[in-house]
């Protein structure tokens, strides 16, 4: 699955910036702009304020913590893609200097849970699919292991939930991942990593994901690999 120089993608242009004429419910982003007062406990309200809401159309999406043993231990694959939002910080003004470039961030396989996709049957449904498209490994439903709760991201902000999972492809072929066709996809890269390093990596900022990190924390904690079955 070699690369050629087309499959490289070396950085990101802004042809048009329609902001100032979207409607900020359309798009794959919809953001609500509500005023909003607290009611308390003695009948009292308190003052109106403004809230700003970011939701997807379905605000659910799954990550998957796709692993496999290899002679010197459990590893952990992860996928390098674009995410314009983390590149476009370099044209801000940061608190905090950050020198890195973020044309490419790395994380676990994930996608957005789709319209059939209802209850931890969907949960599982999705994770095979992302797998398959994403990684190129063909998984049953029923092959995916729950890595505990749902967790949010920025709830300060964000309505997303992620559903965290894991699944075993030790032995299994890989076929050319295909992706969804999008641009986002171009340029994208896969990358094994031994379980302990991909944790120092989160840990270090050298892997700049949380949901990478907490999906490998829960991983580990609960000893989902420790043996064939799965089971601590």
């Amino acid at each position: 699955m070699e690369s050629s120089s087309r499959d490289v993608v070396t950085g990101i242009e802004v042809v048009e910036d329609v902001t100032a004429r979207s409607r900020c419910d359309e798009g794959f982003l919809h953001i609500k702009r509500l005023v909003c007062r607290n009611h308390r406990g003695d009948g009292s309200t308190s003052r109106d304020y403004r809230v700003d809401v970011v939701d997807r159309p379905i605000p659910d999406a799954v990550a998957v913590l796709i692993w496999r043993r290899a002679a010197h231990g459990i590893e952990v694959l992860t996928r390098k893609t674009l995410r314009p939002a983390a590149h476009f910080r370099a044209g801000m003004a940061l608190p905090v200097p950050d020198p890195r470039p973020y044309l490419l961030l790395e994380e676990l396989v994930a996608g957005v849970l789709e319209p059939q996709d209802r209850g931890e049957a969907g949960v599982r449904r999705r994770a095979a699919a992302e797998t398959l498209e994403e990684a190129g490994y063909r998984v049953a439903p029923e092959d995916v292991t729950l890595l505990g709760g749902s967790f949010f991201l920025a709830p300060g902000i964000l309505s997303e939930k992620i559903h965290p999972t894991a699944v075993d492809v030790t032995g299994r072929p890989q076929e050319r991942p295909e992706g969804d066709g999008s641009p986002l996809e171009e340029g994208a890269t896969l990358h094994w990593w031994p379980l302990a390093a991909l944790l120092r990596a989160c840990r270090t900022g050298e892997v700049e994901d949380a949901k990478t990190e907490l999906s490998v924390a829960r991983f580990m904690s609960e000893g989902v690999g420790a043996t064939p079955g799965g089971v601590p």
